[in-house]
């Protein structure tokens, strides 16, 4: 499944998207430690957010086929 990157989170995946199988079913918690486990960077984050269908998304919500899944870094700004 294709995940979006922005920001800090390109950088960590290497470009403006990733793909990690099999994710349908499990939980946005999950797919954060896979995240973390896959991509070490993100471990390094202060914290992420991951946006599901253009809404921030809970670590209890499931993941379904064709979701839209995007990673968005914490935002320093002054």
């Amino acid at each position: 499944m294709k995940i979006h990157c922005f920001g800090a989170a390109r950088d960590i995946a290497g470009g403006s998207s990733l793909h990690l199988e099999d994710l349908e079913g499990i939980t946005i918690g999950d797919l954060r430690q896979r995240l973390v486990t896959a991509y070490p960077g993100f471990g390094e984050l202060v914290s992420f957010a991951i946006a599901r269908n253009e809404e921030y998304a809970r670590d209890e919500e499931r993941i379904t086929p064709g979701d839209e899944l995007v990673i968005i870094p914490p935002v320093a700004g002054g």
